[in-house]
């Protein structure tokens, strides 16, 4: 049945003669698709956006296929005008989530809407109520479903196309959140930094200084031996972000769930294993910007996106530094800054022009310290939103 939601908070957005919106759970393969597919709608004119594989995004919102669902719940909303679909969101309970921060915690996200503020607000109140009745205290997006998959919503740096695996959102969505009621619960930051701008002598001779002290050891991935990489990869990644704003430890199940994804996306070279003694001291994972190449498949794989695919990744100029992290025995030593800068090293002679890191907390000195240090600027601020319901 839809639901129909008080619309008098906002200003009147609905032509004379225009049908009423109507906000439908989505039960069936049809509905799913709507869903899926919107996105194609909202921003058939923007030439910045990179369609999502329509594949994975089938995979990831099925439950029997994702992981997450293992620990969540999950229900997704379409907005209609008439026959026509004109928003979505998913209202989502994590328990991984609540359990870990002892909160009462839910989510928004997949947050797609026409320029018009009644249906934004028929979107956020349908997800707000869900919410509610699954005895949440707080609203908390936009997230994808968790802080460990896209989350945030941009609200500064509109001019360029987003890098793998990054979120991207028309220049409106913000003024959505603001008129609702949302308000800033953190900021997210994304650093570029161009290739000819070097890194100086004076930190590389630092760098190696550290490298000597601490006895560190600085490897590629051994891809020949991926489920023991894997596992010391998982053992750094549910440690260093302990303590950080947001973090949710990651299950096996979740983790060699995405592990199995990224595979055939990695460059041995930019995913580097930091060991003391032989144990694991921390890791970081860069991948090619495969964007540069998806923008042009339009979300589907066959019957010539592979070729495309296969044509476009040959000419990729930039790659993201997606995880980086650091055991707490050994923070705060400057083994991120080496990390950085054998990347740097390795993406320069890959023929990279430029790369983002991203995302990083505003309130994480120790990686902002770093990334400064090292010449980075920001350019690009997500948000996320929370309210208490």
């Amino acid at each position: 049945m839809p639901i129909a939601l008080d619309n008098s908070l906002y200003p009147p957005a609905i032509e004379k003669g225009q049908a009423q919106i109507q906000l439908l759970p989505v039960t069936s393969r049809g509905q799913l698709r709507e869903f899926i597919k919107l996105p194609w709608k909202i921003y058939r004119d923007d030439p910045l956006w990179v369609p999502p594989l329509i594949s994975q995004q089938k995979e990831y919102l099925n439950p029997v296929k994702n992981p997450f669902y293992d620990h969540a719940r999950v229900q997704l909303f379409l907005a209609r005008r008439g026959d026509r679909s004109v928003g979505r969101i998913a209202a989502v309970v994590n328990e991984a989530h609540n359990q870990f921060h002892n909160e009462q915690t839910g989510f928004f996200g997949f947050f797609e809407c026409v320029n018009d503020h009644a249906v934004a607000k028929q979107l956020l109140d349908g997800a707000r109520d869900w919410l509610r009745e699954q005895g949440m205290q707080t609203m908390r997006g936009p997230a994808n479903f968790s802080s460990n998959d896209e989350w945030g919503m941009l609200v500064k740096g509109f001019d360029m196309s987003p890098v793998l695996m990054m979120s991207y959102n028309l220049p409106y969505y913000p003024e959505f959140m603001d008129c609702y009621g949302l308000a800033k619960a953190r900021d997210l930051f994304a650093y570029r930094m161009f290739s000819k701008d070097g890194i100086s002598d004076r930190l590389r001779s630092m760098a190696e200084k550290i490298q000597k002290k601490e006895g560190l050891i600085i490897r590629p991935i051994n891809m020949k031996d991926f489920d023991a990489e894997l596992k010391r990869i998982k053992e750094v990644y549910n440690n260093a972000w302990v303590k950080n704003w947001g973090f949710v430890p990651m299950t096996d199940a979740e983790f060699d769930h995405l592990a199995k994804q990224l595979k055939p996306l990695i460059v041995p070279e930019l995913v580097l294993l930091a060991e003391v003694n032989d144990q694991p001291a921390g890791f970081s994972l860069t991948l090619p910007d495969y964007n540069q190449a998806l923008k042009h498949v339009n979300g589907r794989l066959f019957p010539l996106g592979l070729i495309k695919l296969w044509w476009r990744s040959r000419k990729i100029d930039c790659a993201r530094i997606m995880v980086m992290g650091v055991v707490h025995k050994y923070q705060k030593r400057g083994i991120d800054a080496i990390f950085y800068i054998k990347t740097f090293d390795v993406g320069t002679a890959r023929g990279y022009t430029w790369g983002e890191m991203s995302w990083v907390l505003e309130d994480n000195e120790m990686m902002i310290r770093a990334l400064e240090m090292l010449g980075a600027k920001a350019y690009k601020t997500y948000r996320i939103y929370e309210m208490e319901i």
